[in-house]
């Protein structure tokens, strides 16, 4: 991502004769800003961006391109990409505290793509992409290759409606030391087709975003069915994007904020090819006797959802409305709190895990792994994935899994050995969480001997690991249905 690359092709018109407007393939824009006061006095804004375009890229011959960015489309076209998963994120999201977000993303970069089956040499269509979107995203995303990729058994199961279940046509990386900056907002500021010009994107300010807590940005491209029968897919774009605001500190003690304080802009109107754009405020609480917070201007609406599984109430602002900037110019939602709090009604996540390495010197260790289930009654099958480099050789009969100070057996466990300077460790379990239980995998390791060539920018830094994965069934009371999608906002989904 720090290197320009060269186009994909020339632009060439559709090759045919001209047809109406009604034949062209139809996209539309969907954006939405959630603003998520949390308990710790932080404030969680996060941005979705939803793009669908109603053609299909595999077959070629698309060469106009109006909503949807010309860069990605030609990338699927290209290298016959089934879907796309990139996330750039700095700081750690503190599940406990804050509660689920609405999309999960490890620290560093995060890249796993499905390929179209037709795709010979998937190896070098995962070499050539990653290539690409390095210079796309001005990120270090050229450093992968074989060394930090795994080929999943059972993980990473496609989000789009295409049943696929040959896994030697994914491919998934991550690189944790990658720091995440202005060089790569900007670029993905620019795939928006109103850029930073014009509706919720005007907020996107790099100085005010990157003074947070955590900063998560992703791209998903997937297919989806036109309708029921699915005879025919559209393309959807979600870009994504969320910060955590300490308020708080900012605020001097109090935890009153409004957009102009935490962006330092406000908005004055909605992205003129946007089918869609609206800010939801979460005004949920416990406290049902008598409200905590008071919210200005006046929403002229509220909605009322489940969102995983607990019941939230959004005050809304649509920006489309011409009666949001009858009184005044620009809308600048204020949030002040009527008393102190005590709970906002965030409830403790159900699955939730933490990661850490113990033991001490510089040859050997334990990589400890917590996975909680805080469900009363319910017990959850987890898919855990363990992604090791080479040079941490484990030790692969000190595996233990205890749950409740017994020794969990996995029903399903693959494992994978490295090779020195060729492929890291994959390790993927199938466990089965009881209710209510703390479930402990620990695994011990030993250093290689690296050469003096091999060890990274600021050594005694420490080496960064790649996250777990964990993967879950979602219950059917957080589920929700394809055909709500377009009646939903977009949170409201997984």
């Amino acid at each position: 991502m720090e290197v320009a690359v060269p186009l994909l092709g020339l632009l060439l018109w559709a090759s045919g004769s001209v047809g109406s407007a009604a034949d062209a393939p139809r996209d539309s824009l969907r954006e939405e800003l959630v603003l998520s006061p949390l308990p710790s006095g932080d404030v969680a804004a996060t941005f979705q961006f939803r793009t669908r375009w109603d053609s299909d890229l595999q077959r070629g011959g698309v060469s106009h391109y109006r909503l949807f960015p010309k860069a990605l489309g030609q990338l699927i076209s290209k290298y016959s990409v089934r879907e796309l998963h990139l996330s750039l994120t700095q700081g750690f999201w503190r599940t406990r505290s804050w509660g689920q977000p609405y999309l999960q993303a490890p620290a560093g970069a995060e890249l796993w793509v499905w390929f179209q089956d037709t795709v010979s040499d998937v190896d070098k269509a995962w070499n050539d992409l990653s290539n690409i979107l390095s210079g796309i995203f001005c990120a270090s995303l050229n450093f992968i290759d074989s060394t930090n990729t795994i080929i999943p058994t059972a993980s990473f199961k496609p989000l789009g409606l295409v049943n696929v279940t040959d896994h030697r046509f994914l491919r998934y990386a991550v690189l944790p030391r990658e720091v995440v900056c202005t060089e790569n907002l900007t670029p993905w500021k620019k795939l928006l087709p109103c850029s930073s010009k014009a509706g919720l994107a005007v907020l996107l300010k790099a100085e005010r975003l990157f003074h947070s807590s955590y900063h998560s940005q992703a791209v998903h491209i997937r297919p989806i069915c036109r309708d029921k029968s699915c005879l025919s897919l559209s393309w959807e774009l979600r870009q994504i994007l969320t910060v955590v605001f300490d308020s708080f500190a900012s605020a001097q003690g109090k935890k009153d904020w409004s957009l102009l304080k935490i962006f330092s802009r406000t908005l004055t109107e909605a992205c003129p090819l946007a089918s869609q754009s609206k800010v939801y405020v979460d005004i949920s609480s416990k406290t049902q006797e008598q409200e905590l917070l008071d919210v200005s201007p006046t929403p002229l609406s509220v909605y009322e959802a489940t969102v995983q599984g607990e019941r939230r109430t959004y005050a809304v602002y649509d920006l489309l409305n011409p009666t949001l900037f009858n009184t005044s110019r620009s809308l600048n939602v204020l949030l002040r709190w009527k008393r102190p709090q005590d709970n906002l009604g965030l409830a403790v996540p159900v699955l939730h895990a933490q990661r850490y390495v113990s033991g001490y010197g510089l040859q050997t260790g334990e990589i400890s792994t917590l996975v909680y289930n805080a469900h009363p009654y319910r017990a959850f099958p987890v898919l855990l994935l363990e992604t090791v480099p080479w040079y941490l050789r484990l030790y692969i009969h000190t595996l233990t899994i205890i749950t409740k100070g017994k020794e969990n057996k996995p029903s399903y466990i693959h494992y994978q050995p490295a090779q020195d300077r060729k492929r890291p460790h994959l390790l993927e379990m199938l466990i089965q969480l009881p209710a209510n239980s703390v479930t402990k995998i620990n695994i011990q390791f030993e250093r290689a001997l690296l050469k003096w060539t091999e060890y990274t920018p600021d050594p005694n830094h420490g080496f960064y690991v790649s996250p777990s994965v964990l993967s879950a069934l979602v219950p059917s009371t957080i589920a929700i249905k394809e055909e709500d999608e377009d009646i939903k906002p977009l949170f409201a989904s997984l």
